[in-house]
């Protein structure tokens, strides 16, 4: 299956503790980047209605609050199911990088302790 881009598999690592509104999700990318990835509301729901087109996300509920529409979303088995596998496959990639920095003789990435390795 072909790569998910990085805000598409924060969002849906997001949603995978339980339904969330957007302001829920904004907020749990930003910390599970570190502050790398910040979505805007466009970016958001534009990929909240792709992911649920795809059936990788689904509508959990709806309410009014302070006179406004909140809108819950929530991670589908088979959103579930595309999250691991990719999350298996940047595993899979980082395991190799990591592998072929440490054969590097001339780096530091080479030496003993790097990425866990004995010291």
């Amino acid at each position: 299956m072909a790569s998910m881009q990085e805000p598409t598999f924060l969002i849906l690592t997001a949603l995978a503790t339980g339904p969330k509104h957007g302001y829920g999700v904004t907020r749990e990318v930003a910390e599970l980047s570190e502050g790398a990835v910040t979505l805007r509301a466009g970016t958001l729901y534009g990929a909240l209605d792709r992911l649920v087109e795809q059936e990788l996300v689904a509508v959990d509920r709806q309410e009014i609050v302070d006179g406004r529409l909140r809108r819950y979303y929530r991670l589908t088995d088979a959103g579930a199911a595309r999250l691991a596998e990719q999350a298996r496959r940047l595993r899979k990639h980082a395991a190799a990088a990591e592998s072929r920095l440490q054969a590097r003789p001339d780096s530091a990435f080479g030496l003993p302790g790097a990425f866990g390795a004995p010291a």
